[in-house]
């Protein structure tokens, strides 16, 4: 009898499979440096698909299995998109386990490997009909959806939710009592930090290096932050320029300084943006690892929003996303 899962975590630029037992235990991951990325740039998903086929076939090579050992393969993320190996439409929030599994989409593609693959859709915030009125309250994630409903059945107690997912482009996902995903809020904050600290003025004073869990500097963050609040962003960062000049030469306290000063545009999203549904009680779940889910939660406190946030830093090694793939397969019971 097979005993064996697959899930396949496709993203921008890298793809990640992990092999599963059937009693949710990690057993080995293979993964390639290619993504959705090189579609778009091709005009081709054939180097993705070969992708797939080389990471499916190392983790088979790996345990000395089969094909014929593998119950199911679940795939989610930009895998799914109009630049993936198939496109899957989005979900309308709002949607939880029962909605994902139902719309997840069995396929055969015999290109990759020669048993069907279940692609887990993502989710949207409306239809799609926007116009300029209501175009901010627009949002989509694909990917995030199943690491999001990892942390629920983590984390969920029966109240609301808001879930801050940091990466290139942080994301924020609101979930209900019921714990549905209502919305989510996406920025690119991640990718103005790469870019400020490496292709702008500033590199010099940041000595072109982010922030390191070991010299996270609450202070200096917040004070980045507050300045940011003040004066704006493109402002706030070359006052980084001004301390490093006439005050501190310590980069990495400037880097902290930027830290906060670009966090700040997320926090005025969180409480202003129409894309999220949230309350006063709602609990605040910050994934990822230091010093980012460490940088949100210290302003979260500062202005005295969300201040029980809690910090969720997966074990090194461990998919969230894959988990979140495995709990759709098992609510199809697929296992």
């Amino acid at each position: 009898m097979s005993t064996y899962t697959i899930t396949i975590d496709g993203g921008t630029t890298n793809t990640r499979c992990i092999l599963w037992d059937d009693h949710r235990l990690r057993i080995d991951e293979a993964r390639r440096e290619i993504g959705v990325r090189n579609t778009a740039i091709d005009g081709s998903s054939q180097k993705l698909k070969q992708a797939v086929k080389e990471c499916l076939e190392q983790l088979l090579d790996g345990s000395s299995l089969t094909y014929r050992d593998i119950r199911h393969i679940i795939a989610s993320g930009m895998i799914t998109s109009d630049v993936g190996i198939v496109e899957v439409p989005h979900l309308t929030a709002p949607a939880g386990l029962d909605e994902i599994a139902a719309a997840t989409k069995e396929l055969l593609l015999p290109d990759v490997c020669p048993i069907p693959i279940h692609f887990i859709p993502g989710i949207k915030n409306t239809e799609g009909n926007i116009t300029f009125d209501d175009y901010e309250s627009m949002d989509i994630m694909r990917g995030e959806e199943v690491e999001s409903l990892a942390i629920i059945h983590k984390y969920h107690k029966g109240q609301p939710m808001l879930l801050i997912l940091p990466g290139s482009h942080n994301k924020f996902v609101s979930v209900d009592q019921g714990g549905r995903i209502t919305g989510c809020l996406t920025s690119i904050s991640g990718e103005l930090l790469a870019s400020v600290t490496n292709d702008t003025i500033i590199a010099k004073s940041v000595g072109r290096s982010f922030v390191t869990s070991c010299d996270y500097d609450r202070d200096w963050m917040l004070l980045g932050y507050e300045n940011a609040k003040r004066v704006g962003l493109g402002r706030a960062c070359f006052s980084g320029r001004i301390l490093s000049l006439f005050r501190e030469k310590n980069p990495s306290k400037i880097a902290n300084y930027i830290l906060g000063a670009v966090l700040q545009g997320d926090i005025t999203a969180i409480m202003n943006s129409q894309a999220l549904s949230l309350t006063k009680d709602t609990h605040v779940v910050i994934s990822g690892k230091a010093p980012l889910n460490l940088a949100l939660r210290d302003i979260l406190h500062a202005e005295h929003i969300y201040e029980h946030a809690t910090i969720y830093e997966p074990d090194r090694g461990f998919s969230t996303s894959a988990l979140g793939a495995y709990l759709v397969a098992e609510k199809m019971q697929l296992l």
